[in-house]
């Protein structure tokens, strides 16, 4: 158990960040985006993925520089990295930094086009991506990698603010990435979980989720670059154990994991002021969600899913929604959850359905996945 003491254990705090995604390559182009409601959910037809039409959040063709040797999931990652190294000072990539990978599937892409072979294994290997990445760079130590379902995003930044508060490293730099192939296509159409249209977070009418292709890098730090930067307070994980793909139905399990991170950072359920939810659309999660936001005493704050924007991005997912909740309170704006109408869930939530600008200090992030694993964060002010 971590406890915050200033004057034992380091703040630490994110002194610059990305998004790529097919509505930016920068985290402002992002929020110019978002301000504006545009939704990178569009019907695709891709013969590669499937013959069927999909709603979905897909980068088009040559929009991802490519650079040569390396997997479209690689190139995610490095071009996430190359924009946040660009906007550090020098000294970033030496001794007391690590890199942490996020994500779900990495190149599992590579089994639909390459023929299965012990090498294949290991080049499709999350650990081959990361060690490139770390090599692209310059990294000096040993990368760590994430995987763990949809919390991965959330998961990562959470063990890089514990590594440098255990004093191991100074700064972590967070990247996360997932690209859609058949393989993750015909997982969740297994399920029957996707949404013909642009998904419906917490809405009477939800039928499902939407998949999307994006990448996000986070730097964190015990030196502070900024009066404006964020501190992230606290973070826990729980898992429920109730089902491989399906979540608690009670949502205990999350509740438990954001009240032991309302704890850690000190304050209660009345000084939350926004919850970037996990929302993907899906009768479950978004049942489960509700009922934990309601366990945790928090169904009165203002709260959203960004799913409607991006689809659901897996492994960069918790980074890019953890990127968006800290400049809710760098500029006091919070985003309407879009296709929301009607609450759809058994218990009362408070969806943001409009723009809408209000003083942030301390922001929620929840994420919740596969295999019955939760996760909270809070950021603040």
């Amino acid at each position: 158990m971590i406890i915050n003491n200033p004057g034992v254990i380091p703040d630490v705090y994110i002194v610059a960040d990305n998004i790529l995604s097919p509505i930016g390559k920068t985290t402002n182009e992002n929020l110019q985006s978002l301000k504006q409601n545009i939704s990178a959910v569009k019907h695709h037809t891709d013969l590669d993925i499937t013959p069927d039409p999909i709603a979905a959040a897909l980068f088009e063709p040559n929009s991802v520089n490519i650079v040569k040797n390396y997997t479209k999931f690689e190139n995610l990652l490095i071009s996430s990295i190359s924009d946040v190294i660009n906007q550090l000072p020098q000294g970033y990539l030496g001794d007391k930094t690590v890199l942490i990978v996020s994500s779900t599937k990495g190149n599992i892409s590579l089994l639909e086009t390459e023929k299965h072979t012990e090498a294949l294994n290991n080049r499709m290997a999350l650990h081959t991506s990361a060690q490139l990445v770390t090599d692209h760079f310059g990294f000096v130590n040993k990368p760590i990698i994430i995987s763990n379902a949809c919390i991965s995003g959330v998961m990562a930044i959470l063990t890089g603010m514990r590594l440098i508060q255990s004093g191991q490293y100074e700064n972590a730099v967070v990247a996360g990435a997932d690209v859609i192939s058949k393989f993750v296509l015909s997982g969740f159409q297994s399920f029957q979980a996707l949404s013909s249209t642009v998904c419906r977070p917490f809405d009477k009418e939800r039928t499902g989720l939407n998949l999307g292709e994006g990448a996000a890098t986070v730097v964190l730090s015990s030196r502070k670059q900024n009066d404006t930067d964020v501190k992230v307070s606290s973070g826990a994980i729980s898992n429920d154990a109730n089902h491989i793909s399906g979540p608690s139905r009670t949502g205990e399990e999350l509740g438990f994991a954001i009240k032991k991170a309302l704890l850690d950072a000190g304050i209660t359920a009345h000084d939350v002021d926004y919850i970037s939810t996990h929302g993907t659309a899906t009768n479950y999660n978004d049942e489960m969600e509700a009922n934990a936001i309601n366990f945790a005493g928090l169904q009165h704050v203002l709260a959203n899913s960004l799913k409607g924007y991006y689809g659901h991005t897996l492994g960069a997912a918790g980074l890019i929604e953890s990127i968006i909740a800290t400049y809710a309170i760098k500029d006091g704006l919070i985003f309407p959850s879009l296709g929301y109408a009607e609450n759809g869930v058994s218990k009362p939530i408070n969806i943001c359905t409009q723009l809408t600008h209000m003083p942030v200090k301390h922001v929620l992030k929840t994420a919740s996945g596969f295999g019955g694993c939760n996760a909270a964060m809070i950021f603040s002010k």
